[in-house]
């Protein structure tokens, strides 16, 4: 199983050397028959697109062969797969992603990446992460609402032992030398962080900054919720440790080494989940309050315009369907056109990119959960 970033989506939303291919499918944990099958026929739906776009057939087939590799695979399909599969296929780029959500088959060819399908796990769907740690063991999980998996992160200690043999290794001591009182010999005196000063609570704090600098690749643009799993006195001495600002002050107390990953699963979920709620039902109140003030819209081209000038603070989209059109980003024409047609766009797609690549909040919710019953609903930064 893969993750995505906030980071690593921003890089599939920023790319802009077409043709993009974006492909999703449902998969089965355990493999199954019917998903190798499933991807041969959206291949051929995106070679048809391809060609339709004024592609030979040559270069369609050689941009869409990395996954037509893939069925060459056993191991990819039967013991590596998720929940879902997304594919992200251009001339300079090849990324595959095995991810807990459950898309529907979906063949897109355009000018940029289709990265809708994502959104849920980076709102408030419930992407967050369970750091689970003691004194021998660390293991940070990535989970959803329905999911967990754990995540294998280079540059973390594997316990606290080797924190401090790795401090002392990478730590400068100060050396003195002094007259050794009564034979004028030269003594030896060395000075280091935390002698005599709480010691105990002091290697706590080296471990756990330790943590944190391993993390912080992985996390630095994420704003997930971290949960810390441990016996609960190590709860505000991380804190102290951690630079993530999106760390919950309440975990799941105990011994977290006795507790499978759905048994972490399984606790940490009640703690996040009031914030998800909260976050997304605020932004639906703050937009029924707005809806006709000129502070909001349910305009797909309304939108369209003011998310590509960074002007949407927080943009609703359904999940579960496109509009197709074709946006002029000098005039701020918008024309309507049918779907997959050369040249045009999913114009949900990119209010939803160019919001989230302008920093603002995007939920990708059902058609039916729409605020204001729109098909689509965003709020302006002016707000």
């Amino acid at each position: 199983m893969d993750i995505i970033t906030k980071q690593e989506l921003s890089k599939l939303v920023a790319h802009s050397l077409p043709p993009c291919v974006s492909l999703y499918l449902p998969t089965h944990r355990g493999g199954s028959e019917q998903d190798p099958i499933q991807l041969k026929n959206l291949l051929g739906e995106a070679q048809e697109r391809l060609m339709l776009g004024g592609m030979r057939r040559v270069e369609a087939s050689e941009l869409l062969r990395p996954a037509r590799n893939l069925f060459e695979d056993d191991t990819f399909w039967w013991k590596n797969q998720s929940d879902g599969l997304a594919i992200f296929l251009a001339p300079d780029v090849t990324r595959m992603l095995r991810l807990p959500i459950a898309f529907r088959p979906l063949a897109v060819v355009g000018q940029h990446f289709h990265v809708r399908p994502l959104l849920p796990m980076l709102s408030d769907n419930g992407l967050f992460y369970v750091l689970a740690f003691s004194q021998t063991t660390i293991r940070l999980l990535q989970g959803t609402h329905y999911s967990v998996h754990e995540v294998d992160v280079q540059g973390l200690p594997k316990s606290l032992k080797e924190a401090l043999l790795r401090h002392d290794r990478d730590k400068v001591l100060e050396f003195h030398t002094q007259p050794a009182l009564g034979f004028g010999r030269k003594g030896a005196m060395f000075t280091g962080q935390g002698v005599g000063i709480d010691t105990r609570k002091g290697d706590l704090l080296l471990y756990f900054r330790q943590i944190d600098a391993g993390l912080h690749d992985l996390l630095r643009d994420d704003y997930a919720p971290l949960v810390l799993a441990s016996v609960e006195y190590l709860w505000p001495i991380y804190g102290k440790a951690s630079s993530y600002p999106h760390l919950l002050a309440k975990g799941v107390a105990g011994n977290p080494d006795r507790l499978s990953a759905g048994q972490l699963h399984a606790r940490a979920w009640p703690l996040v989940k009031p914030q998800f709620q909260a976050a997304r039902g605020k932004a639906v109140e703050r937009y029924l309050q707005l809806a006709g003030t000129g502070l909001a819209s349910g305009n797909v081209g309304e939108l369209v315009r003011a998310a590509h000038q960074g002007q949407v603070g927080v943009l609703f989209v359904p999940a579960d369907h496109e509009h197709w059109g074709t946006f002029d980003a000098t005039t701020g024409a918008i024309t309507e056109c049918e779907a997959n047609t050369p040249g045009c766009e999913d114009l949900l797609e990119l209010a939803a990119a160019q919001t989230f690549l302008h920093h603002g909040t995007v939920y990708g919710v059902a058609s039916e959960e729409m605020p204001g019953k729109t098909e689509v609903a965003g709020m302006f930064r002016k707000a």
